[in-house]
């Protein structure tokens, strides 16, 4: 699998990486593992999660991701060979409850957190570790001087944000570099083809705008990832209406070049949007997710589609 470079880290991930976020809870221990194996045979090695995967699923409480990942580590002995990518700061503090009560990024709570996800994990250090969701209630210098100790302390190897705004990605960024301690080097946000309404809330979460994707055009110190840049299956799936934040006339324009560029490359919805985000400018690696193998390959088949300069033209200026 193609590997790129991780923002200015020296940390090469690959062009995919795995969400985890519903292994160890909807995804069971015996999918889940299949899953991961299948994904390591193709050449992959990012995996992503989080020490709040996945509360809001019936039965669980946070941290079901991180134990499954280090049950599959340990068992496959591989931690070596994985680029481990986990965050901090949106797990419910109390029992029940949810993002309204969330942990935050202040310096108790990341403390805690690192330790809480090392445990679970297996592991003496995560490779990438991301605060979850902006919190404005503490100082980012209070944050960042906290990280900074984490990878002062061997715990963790890079920094990286998700669900920022782009303008306080930059204030932290130069807190950082003022005091010389490690920035972030990489930023995860709800990313896809279709563009949101103007308008458009999508909660706690936050869509890459242009103010961002040019953020990332020109600083090559800093890489851009998507989450959920396939819309839990609406671009195929019959029985999954697209959210009704990307429901709108310029959207039913871009799906109509998608599927054009689809039927030219022999390549299904879901493989062109994962192709374009990869080749498009800023390069943008995608967090796929998947519950069956057959998915999972289907995502990973979009490696092998190479779109022109025509089509990757057409898809931009569609809409």
């Amino acid at each position: 699998m193609q590997q790129l470079l991780l923002g200015n880290t020296g940390i090469q991930v690959s062009a995919l990486g795995l969400g985890c976020l519903n292994f160890g809870s909807r995804t069971d221990k015996e999918t889940s593992y299949r899953l991961l194996d299948q994904y390591v045979d193709a050449g992959g090695s990012f995996l992503d999660t989080s020490n709040n995967y996945a509360f809001w699923n019936e039965g669980c409480s946070g941290g079901e991701s991180e134990l499954l990942l280090g049950q599959w580590l340990k068992d496959r002995g591989n931690r070596e060979h994985i680029v481990l990518a986990t965050k901090v700061g949106a797990q419910p503090t109390i029992p029940g409850g949810g993002f309204e009560s969330m942990e935050g990024l202040s310096r108790k709570a990341i403390e805690q957190a690192i330790d809480g996800s090392l445990r679970r994990l297996g592991t003496d250090y995560v490779d990438l570790y991301y605060a979850h969701i902006d919190d404005v209630n503490t100082p980012l210098e209070e944050t960042m001087e906290a990280f900074d100790r984490l990878v002062r302390a061997g715990k963790v190897r890079a920094l990286g944000c998700s669900n920022h705004h782009t303008w306080r990605v930059e204030k932290a960024r130069i807190i950082s570099k003022s005091h010389h301690w490690a920035p972030y080097s990489c930023i995860q946000q709800r990313y896809t083809y279709l563009r949101p309404k103007p308008g458009a809330d999508f909660g706690v979460q936050i869509s890459a705008n242009d103010e961002l994707l040019n953020y990332c055009q020109t600083h090559d110190d800093f890489s851009l990832l998507a989450y959920s840049p396939l819309l839990n299956g609406s671009y195929t799936r019959s029985d999954t209406p697209l959210p009704k934040q990307y429901e709108s006339e310029d959207a039913q324009a871009r799906l109509s070049v998608l599927s054009e560029v689809a039927q030219e490359t022999g390549g299904t919805l879901n493989q062109i949007v994962l192709a374009w985000l990869l080749q498009s400018t800023p390069t943008t690696l995608s967090i796929i997710a998947a519950s069956k193998p057959e998915q999972l390959q289907e995502n990973l088949d979009s490696l092998n589609i190479r779109l022109t300069q025509d089509q990757l033209l057409r898809l931009y200026t569609a809409g």
